[in-house]
C-alpha cells in the first residue's frame, strides 16, 4: 500500500513566524481514523484535527519523535525533516492517517507540519504499530532552482 505525504500549507506561515523549530521543539505524531478529512489549506493547528484513534497502547496526543534531524541536500535542492521511526508497542489500533505537529501543550497553538495517508486502514491487534520513515523522512521540501 502506497503512503501519500502532504504538507499542510499553513505550515510555511508557522515556520516563517517562528512558531516551529523542528530541532528543538517537541514534535509529535498522532494517529487518526478514517473519519478525519485533512484540509491542506485551512488546517493550521492541532485543534483542527479530528478522529484521533483510541486503543490499547496508544496515548492521546500521540508519540514524541526522537532523534530529529534536518538535512539539506544541495545537489537536489531538498530539505528533509527526519526522526527515529515512531512506534506503539503492544497496541490495538486502527489508523488511516499520521499527523505530525509541534506540541505547544495547547491544541489551538500547536502548529501542524504534515500528514501521512496510509491509503487504507492500518490495524495492529496486540502487536506493535510502527511508522517506517525510511530514507524519505517525515517530509521533504524542494526549493526551486535559479533560472
Amino acid at each position: 500500500m502506497a503512503v501519500t505525504v502532504a504538507a499542510y500549507g499553513p505550515m510555511m506561515q508557522s515556520l516563517v513566524n517562528g512558531e516551529i523549530d523542528f530541532d528543538t521543539d517537541t514534535i509529535k505524531v498522532m494517529l487518526c481514523a478514517s473519519g478525519y478529512t485533512p484540509n491542506q489549506d485551512s488546517h493550521r493547528y492541532k485543534s483542527s484535527v479530528t478522529n484521533e484513534v483510541t486503543g490499547t497502547g496508544y496515548t492521546a496526543g500521540g508519540a514524541t519523535l526522537a532523534s530529529k534531524a534536518v538535512t539539506y541536500n544541495a545537489s537536489t535542492n531538498t530539505l528533509t525533516l527526519d526522526a527515529a521511526d515512531p512506534q506503539w508497542p503492544s497496541s490495538t489500533i486502527t489508523a488511516r492517517y499520521a499527523v505530525f505537529y509541534k506540541d505547544s501543550g495547547t491544541a489551538g497553538t500547536s502548529p501542524l507540519l504534515c500528514y501521512w495517508d496510509f491509503g487504507a486502514d492500518v490495524i495492529s491487534s496486540g502487536t506493535s504499530f510502527n511508522i517506517q520513515l525510511a530514507a524519505q523522512g517525515i517530509l521533504t521540501l524542494v526549493t526551486p532552482t535559479a533560472a
